[in-house]
C-alpha cells in the first residue's frame, strides 16, 4: 500500500491547525527544532513541509526571524493621492515607519530631471521602511528639493510622516503625477529590510508627486513585498 510521506503529514497537520485558528495570521510557527521534536523527525523533513506550505502561500519566512503564518495581502490604493498611514488605517492595520537614512546632498542627473532642478541643486534624501502591524511591507526612498523645503529633514525626524512633514513646511496638499510599476526580484538589501528571501518577487514603484501649482516636490522609489501587499489602481480622486 502507498504510504503518505512524513513531510506531507506534517504539512497537513500544520495547515489544519492554522485553519482551525491555532495559529493566526502573523503568528510565528514553532522552530524547526521544536517541530522536529514534536513529530519525531529530522530538520530536513520539517524543512520540506514548511517549504511546501510556503509555496502554497500558507506561510512565509523572514530572514533571521523564523516562519510566520501568511496574512491576507493588504490592499494599497495607488491614485492621485497616495498616503501610507491613511491607506493602512483604512485597512484596519497599524502603520509605523522606521527611518534608515536622512541626508542632504547634490542631486544627480535623474533627480534634477524629475524634480525640474538645475544642475548642482541640493536635495533631501529620505529612506525608510514602512511597517504594518509589526511586519515590514515597503522599503522606500524619497528625494525632495532642498531649497524649496529647507526644514523638511527636521519635520521628517519629528513626524516620521511625509504628509505631515510637508504640511509643516507649507505644502498642504500634493498629488501623484506619474507612477511606474515594475516586477523585479529582491536583492540582498531589499531582503534584509523587508525580511524576505533574496530573489523573492517584489514590486518597484517609481513616482513623482506635485504640489497644487503642478511643481514636482517628491521623486520616489518604493519596493513592496510581493506577498504582503496588493497595489490597487484607483480612479481619479477629487
Amino acid at each position: 500500500m502507498a504510504r503518505t510521506p512524513i513531510w506531507k503529514t506534517i504539512q497537513t497537520t500544520l495547515t489544519n491547525e492554522i485553519a482551525d485558528g491555532h495559529y493566526r495570521p502573523g503568528d510565528k510557527l514553532p522552530t524547526e527544532a521544536a517541530l522536529s521534536t514534536r513529530f519525531g523527525v529530522n530538520r530536513h523533513t520539517v524543512r520540506r513541509a514548511l517549504a511546501e506550505m510556503s509555496d502554497q502561500g500558507v506561510t512565509h519566512a523572514r530572514r533571521g526571524a523564523g516562519v510566520f503564518v501568511a496574512a491576507r495581502p493588504t490592499d494599497y490604493p495607488i491614485g492621485r493621492r497616495v498616503r501610507f498611514h491613511q491607506n493602512l488605517r483604512a485597512a484596519g492595520q497599524s502603520p509605523q515607519r522606521r527611518i534608515l537614512r536622512l541626508e542632504t546632498r547634490v542631486a544627480d542627473a535623474r533627480e534634477c530631471e524629475e524634480l525640474n532642478l538645475n544642475t548642482g541643486s541640493q536635495v533631501h534624501v529620505y529612506e525608510g521602511v514602512s511597517i504594518s502591524d509589526g511586519v515590514p511591507i515597503v522599503l522606500a526612498r524619497s528625494v525632495f528639493p532642498a531649497d524649496r523645503l529647507p526644514d523638511l529633514p527636521t519635520q521628517l525626524r519629528r513626524t516620521k510622516s511625509v504628509t505631515r512633514a510637508l504640511k509643516a513646511c507649507g505644502v498642504t496638499d500634493y498629488t501623484r503625477a506619474t507612477t511606474r510599476l515594475t516586477a523585479i526580484l529582491a536583492d540582498s538589501t531589499h531582503a534584509l529590510h523587508l525580511q524576505i528571501q533574496e530573489g523573492a518577487p517584489i514590486l518597484r514603484s517609481v513616482s513623482v508627486n506635485i504640489d497644487a501649482q503642478g511643481t514636482p516636490i517628491e521623486f520616489g522609489h518604493s519596493w513592496f513585498a510581493g506577498d504582503r501587499i496588493t497595489l490597487v489602481v484607483t480612479p481619479e480622486d477629487a
